[in-house]
């Protein structure tokens, strides 16, 4: 999942929801000058992707794309199941996207101090993208996976995937419709779990 699933599914807590955008960009042990729910969020983050990665519905999407394509296809189903979150956000969630998106911005920006430097350029592309609302575009998802691609370290077809996004379009959405709430359920029980901990 990338970064506008992992906020919707931290919740209603900020610093979870802050951790919870964090997770991409923070390796190994947080840091523990992080406030602790912050760092709960980070470890929300790995839970959800793992929990993502070993779902039979992903899975079976994934084998579904071709060479040479699969290899990505964790990065490229990530970018697109936040595209189907985006088109249908309002049934996932009580608050309309646009909205939801600033404000998550806002409470990055309130965080500058506490992120990593590499967040912190991202912010400012999240920003100019208007993101991660702007992930409703097939054309902001290309963006990104064009981007995505020149970081990677060695030469791959990401840039190339949004014709075979876009042709795989229905049974993607439908793998995210069936995966989604399985997901959400489990996001819910470990914030829960987790905060009984505390």
């Amino acid at each position: 999942m990338n970064i506008l699933a992992h906020a919707l599914l931290a919740g209603d807590d900020a610093a979870l929801r802050l951790g919870g955008v964090m997770g991409d960009f923070v390796r190994g042990t947080p840091d523990l000058s992080l406030p602790a729910r912050v760092r709960d969020g980070i470890y929300l983050h790995r839970a959800i992707d793992v929990f993502t990665d070993s779902h039979d519905e992903v899975r079976a999407a994934r084998e579904r794309l071709p060479a040479p394509f699969r290899r990505y296809a964790g990065i490229l189903l990530d970018m697109w199941f936040d595209h189907c979150l985006a088109r249908d956000f309002t049934k996932w969630s009580g608050r309309p996207l646009d909205e939801f998106s600033t404000a998550l911005r806002v409470e990055m920006h309130a965080a500058t101090p506490i992120l990593p430097d590499s967040l912190k350029r991202f912010l400012g592309y999240m920003d100019a993208n208007d993101l991660p609302a702007g992930y409703i575009e097939p054309e902001a998802i290309g963006k990104a996976l064009r981007g995505i691609s020149q970081r990677l370290s060695r030469a791959n077809p990401v840039a190339e995937a949004m014709p075979l996004l876009l042709a795989e379009d229905t049974m993607l959405r439908g793998t995210f419709e069936r995966f989604f709430p399985q997901l959400r359920d489990f996001a819910r029980e470990w914030v829960t779990t987790r905060g009984e901990l505390l």
